[in-house]
């Protein structure tokens, strides 16, 4: 148990911090197609162009960005195994704090007291599900149930990056919330992977859930992606939080035999609760951010912009 928490913990800080470094990467590049004129950078609907989406993944914050979630995937993936998904996923998903305390130094966001007493709250859920805690289930399950997790998760990913494009700009919010899906479903896939304890390639190789593992990662971090470029970095992440965390908790205890200890079924479900309604209110509590292309006055990347995009 203890050895699982300390991963999970691990796992937050690497997503944390690697989301706070792929917004600034994401909102340099928006800055850069602001200060060319350039309207490649958008699609008809106002969301970023899939070449936006790419110029944003090549610059160095958003690549180290991009390691930490990798490592932080690594750690997650191990976590999930030894800690019922109720517990796993909302440790891992506690990295919004992480997020909105690195967001004051690397965006200039400032953090208001109900932001801060959120971020307590959320803290305090978190010992109380650590307390509740009982042991993971099995993870055995048909395989009947990876072909549909697999289909699921092409389903969601596919279907949501679709009307993401198509809502454009105002679609930051669904974007984040399906992210936090697909991670939830990589999650899950990871608990029921065939082949992995004891090792046998044959059987991971064979096995559907190890694509929908890949397609929920893949795609979970595109619509990351986007979701950073176009709004709030602690909206998108809260969002991401209920995704990420509400669904894979749900089936770690209906469809994997994920328990409390006996008599703290209560403080598990509380703790539950609290966690990822004091995720969402350091969101909700949190100040307008700027227009990703429309840096602040005075500021050094205003300084950069032509005089005439500057002026709009």
């Amino acid at each position: 148990m203890i050895i699982g928490l300390l991963t999970a913990v691990a796992a937050s800080a690497c997503y944390g911090t690697g989301s706070v470094l792929q917004a600034v990467g994401s909102r340099k590049s928006a800055r850069r197609e602001a200060a060319k004129s350039s309207a490649s950078g958008v699609t008809q609907h106002g969301g970023p162009s899939l070449s936006s989406t790419a110029k944003a993944a090549v610059t160095w914050e958003f690549m180290v960005g991009t390691v930490l979630d990798f490592v932080g995937f690594g750690l997650g993936a191990l976590a999930a195994r030894l800690l019922p998904l109720f517990l796993s996923q909302t440790v891992i998903s506690a990295n919004l704090v992480i997020t909105a305390v690195l967001g004051i130094k690397l965006l200039g966001i400032r953090l208001s007291r109900a932001e801060w007493s959120s971020i307590g709250v959320v803290c305090a859920a978190l010992v109380l599900l650590a307390t509740a805690a009982g042991p993971e289930g099995s993870g055995h399950t048909p395989i009947a149930t990876h072909w549909w997790l697999l289909v699921a998760t092409v389903v969601l990913i596919g279907g949501g990056t679709l009307i993401v494009r198509l809502l454009g700009g105002r679609a930051a919010i669904l974007a984040g919330l399906l992210s936090g899906l697909g991670f939830g479903a990589l999650g899950v896939g990871v608990r029921v992977l065939n082949g992995v304890d004891p090792f046998h390639l044959p059987s991971l190789l064979g096995d559907p859930v190890l694509y929908a593992i890949l397609v929920a990662g893949i795609g979970g971090m595109y619509l990351h992606t986007v979701a950073l470029q176009i709004g709030s970095v602690n909206g998108a992440t809260a969002a991401l939080v209920v995704g990420e965390t509400v669904v894979p908790g749900i089936l770690g205890v209906l469809w994997l035999g994920d328990s409390s200890r006996p008599g703290f079924a209560w403080v598990a479900v509380l703790g539950f609760v609290v966690a990822v309604a004091g995720a969402v209110a350091v969101a909700w509590f949190g100040e307008p951010e700027p227009e990703p292309g429309a840096p602040q006055a005075g500021s050094p990347e205003a300084d950069e912009l032509p005089t005439e995009v500057a002026a709009r």
